[in-house]
């Protein structure tokens, strides 16, 4: 279906391009190790919500290898959580040559360095560098309230679909956890019109391998459908559903996963700005995660306000400094006031130290493990989780800058 503004044909504008994100399931290798690094994560911090861990973790054939420095008062079994975290997402038969129960677990833990305690024990952020939030409102149709870049929200969704339609057993028998979804939407004059191709490979049992045309018309009534829905859904979408032929190895037996190798996926699907960081195994002192998750709340509530249609904010710290070095607020000429207004608003309605960041988000509870999967943003806010999508702070931006 074609929207807002654009039409297939000769009386198309000339101002079209396509855009193109994609997601990774839970099942896929590097969200694997980052479920891990944040389930251990969360596991120190409802013991001690003061814990220091930067967490990585490298899962391949047969292993799980946890790595890090963690300062904290908590105890945990690390290979437990490693376990329970991996027959969680479904990989518990030694016939993927990768389970729950067979892996070896290898931990090398180690304390945060005392130069970076240094600078954290004073409330200054946990090391330097730069981050960014975006938001702005192609997703109004699907869901008002997310404020994302539509390719990336519909690619989170199918994954999402994918893993509650695997799950179930029913619709679709003999699903496997590793997955990926791409989305390519049309644009016109900036806004998207139509889906243009969607791609969804999944792991599959080895039944499905000489019925891959049943298991594509499967794949699409039960999960590609029902995510585009009626208001995208068009017969000229081009689908591919595991376009090599058949993906019966997968997993870490198919690919070393690796915490942190999902930036893109995680955030905004190439939308924006990255600033570099990845986010899944670090605690809160770390402005990697911290700041990126501020960064989007800040830019979720400016459009939310009606005071930009998009809106991408950039913090930047130095390690052991609390106030950031700096603060930019770009509107890409969509703002319906001057850009100095909403940064001066910004500056009095949100805190920007590490520690502000934290409080305010409520950030050392363990709430960390359902963002890595699925995206960390264009979620809906709830037990204590994803409070950087609330909208909580749009009025008093509208009065303020508005």
């Amino acid at each position: 279906m074609t929207h807002a503004g654009g039409a297939k044909g000769a009386g198309a504008t000339t101002e079209t391009r396509l855009f193109t994100s994609e997601s990774v399931s839970m099942g896929h290798p590097d969200k694997v190790a980052d479920q891990i690094s944040d389930a251990i994560l969360d596991a120190m911090l409802a013991q001690d919500p003061m814990s220091r861990v930067a967490c990585e973790t490298m899962v391949s054939t047969g292993m799980a290898i946890v790595a890090g420095e963690i300062t904290t008062k908590a105890y945990i079994e690390i290979p437990d959580i490693v376990r329970q975290t991996i027959e969680r997402i479904g990989y518990t038969e030694p016939a993927l040559a990768f389970d729950h129960q067979s892996c070896s677990v290898l931990v090398s833990i180690k304390q945060q360095s005392r130069d970076i305690a240094m600078g954290v024990n004073k409330e200054g952020a946990g090391d330097q560098g730069m981050m960014f939030g975006y938001a702005c409102r192609e997703t109004d149709i699907l869901d008002p309230e997310a404020l994302m870049p539509l390719p990336i929200f519909i690619a989170h969704r199918l994954v999402e679909k994918h893993a509650q339609v695997r799950e179930a057993n029913k619709a679709i028998v003999g699903l496997r956890p590793d997955a990926k979804s791409q989305v390519t939407l049309r644009y016109e004059k900036g806004r998207p019109v139509a889906v243009d191709t969607v791609v969804l490979s999944t792991q599959h049992a080895p039944a499905w391998t000489p019925k891959q045309g049943e298991l594509k018309q499967a794949v699409i009534e039960h999960i590609i459908k029902p995510v585009i829905g009626d208001d995208w859904w068009s017969d000229d979408i081009t689908i591919h559903v595991n376009p090599t032929g058949n993906f019966e190895i997968g997993g870490p037996h198919g690919d070393v996963g690796l915490t942190g190798r999902k930036i893109i996926v995680d955030t905004y699907g190439g939308v924006g700005r990255h600033g570099g960081g990845a986010f899944s195994g670090k605690d809160p002192t770390k402005v990697d995660r911290s700041a990126a998750y501020m960064a989007r709340y800040i830019a979720k509530n400016v459009v939310a306000a009606g005071l930009a249609d998009k809106c991408e904010v950039q913090l930047s710290y130095a390690i052991g400094v609390a106030e950031p070095t700096s603060v930019l607020v770009d509107c890409f000429g969509t703002n319906t006031v001057d850009e100095a207004k909403i940064n001066a608003a910004i500056r009095d309605h949100f805190q920007l130290t590490p520690r502000g960041i934290i409080d305010s988000l409520g950030l050392r509870n363990p709430i960390y493990t359902p963002t890595a999967t699925h995206g960390h943003f264009g979620r809906k806010p709830a037990n204590g989780c994803f409070n950087w999508e609330k909208t909580d702070k749009a009025d008093a931006l509208k009065r303020d800058a508005g």
